[in-house]
């Protein structure tokens, strides 16, 4: 089962230091050009190769996210479950809610995986 969070939740989980793994499944181009903080990116093509990187515990709590008009996110959402991944979360709003209520972003490639 796929959970979902909004913007204030996420936002909350962040500002208490909640171990969380924030991963955009959007690809490489657009993860470098702007992610939410500490984000690591999983496209949904990449999942099976490089998620034993990117999120070694299976009971990790994930929000999954990718732009508010795309079907990447739920994609990667899937496969992680699929995958034995126990507390995957969808966050609907994307990078554009992120952005559009002034929220920061880091830009580069971030965190390396695989």
């Amino acid at each position: 089962m796929i959970g979902s969070v909004s913007r204030q939740q996420l936002v909350a989980l962040l500002q208490a230091d909640e171990p969380i793994v924030l991963v955009e499944a959007l690809g490489p181009a657009f993860f470098a050009d702007a992610h939410l903080p500490g984000a690591v990116n999983l496209p949904p093509a990449l999942v099976e190769e490089l998620v034993e990187s990117a999120v070694p515990h299976r009971d990790a709590r994930i929000v999954v996210y990718c732009s508010r008009s795309c079907e990447m996110s739920l994609d990667t959402a899937r496969r992680l479950v699929a995958l034995g991944y126990t507390r995957v979360e969808h966050y609907s709003g994307g990078k554009e809610d992120w952005v559009e209520a002034g929220l920061p972003v880091e830009r580069g490639q971030g965190r390396s995986i695989g």
